[in-house]
């Protein structure tokens, strides 16, 4: 009887999964019998916790077979590339299994922060139902004189419960935070192009930051090219997980009377609405338009929901 392992599994690329277990890293593919019982093509994805069977030596280079998979825990996931949204010909992409958190890169400055791009950011981490949340702000050395207007601008996440993290990687400043946030998780750590997260991680830990840029490079050139996601080990533990794509997160299975469960700010005041389906546009007795009155809801973040809804109620089909 062949010998059999649990692990993680710490990369996908092409029908091939790099699971690392007690006896080290071993690539191996799904079983037949797996194959034929799910048309899921994330049936297994980076994150998962999964069995493996360990093949002969001589078998290529493939050392084992996966012939299960963990319950998750948890999904990150978006709407795969065109897919049509909202409707069944909508298809889900697995981003990552099983994260622990999710920490969102954004500049201080080159580039301007986009609090929209956040927001959506954010929708995709609640719908996933993320243990830790977290925003992080780079390039904080280039705002010395404008600090009050920057913290303004993230005021309003801090005070509805997510924490913030200002830091340079240039200077130091707030980085030993950022590293004993990721210590012994699994986290997601992504934002828009050029706000320094590889500077961030060559701060955190020596060659990370090239790691991490290297698989980026390898799924973004052409078209045609094999795509991958890997997790990356820290060196005091916990992983750090690349993956294709997740700058432009298209929220998985969020239509748009749900979108208010999202923007937690808003969720809180949505079961004292009159009416069950408000949409907090125009209903009498809405009690989100209370509390946005009432300044208990930021202006802004109210103003990114309705475009978001109005974005989602354009591309559902019901």
């Amino acid at each position: 009887m062949s010998e059999c392992l649990t692990g993680l599994v710490v990369r996908t690329q092409s029908g091939f999964f790099t699971v690392e277990t007690p006896q080290g890293p071993i690539v191996c593919q799904l079983r037949g019998k797996l194959k034929e019982e799910s048309k899921d093509t994330a049936l297994v994805a980076l994150g998962d916790r999964v069995t493996i069977e360990l093949l002969p030596v001589e078998a290529d280079t493939v050392g084992g077979v996966i012939v299960a998979v963990a319950e998750r825990e948890r999904v990150l996931s978006r709407v795969a590339p065109k897919s049509a949204v909202g409707t069944s010909a909508e298809r889900e992409q697995v981003i990552i299994a099983n994260p622990d958190q999710a920490v969102f890169v954004f500049a201080a400055a080159n580039p301007a922060p986009r609090p929209r791009l956040l927001d959506r950011f954010l929708v995709a981490a609640e719908k996933a139902d993320l243990p830790d949340i977290c925003i992080c702000v780079n390039k904080i050395d280039l705002v010395v004189d404008q600090l009050d207007e920057i913290h303004a601008v993230f005021r309003v996440y801090e005070q509805i419960g997510y924490p913030v993290l200002y830091v340079s990687a240039i200077t130091g400043r707030g980085v030993d935070d950022l590293h004993a946030l990721l210590l012994g998780k699994i986290s997601v750590f992504t934002g828009p192009s050029g706000v320094g997260k590889t500077s961030l991680l060559n701060a955190i830990q020596p060659e990370l930051g090239r790691a991490v840029r290297e698989v980026s490079q390898t799924t973004s050139k052409g078209r045609h090219t094999t795509r991958y996601s890997e997790l990356i080990p820290l060196a005091d533990g916990g992983y750090i997980a690349d993956t294709p794509g997740i700058r432009s997160i298209s929220p998985w299975d969020v239509e748009p009377d749900e979108l208010d469960a999202y923007f937690v700010e808003i969720a809180e005041h949505v079961p004292n609405c009159k009416f069950p389906d408000c949409t907090h546009t125009h209903e009498p007795g809405c009690a989100v338009q209370s509390a946005l009155a009432e300044s208990k809801i930021a202006p802004e973040r109210f103003d990114s929901y309705l475009r978001l809804r109005e974005m989602l109620e354009e591309e559902y089909v019901y």
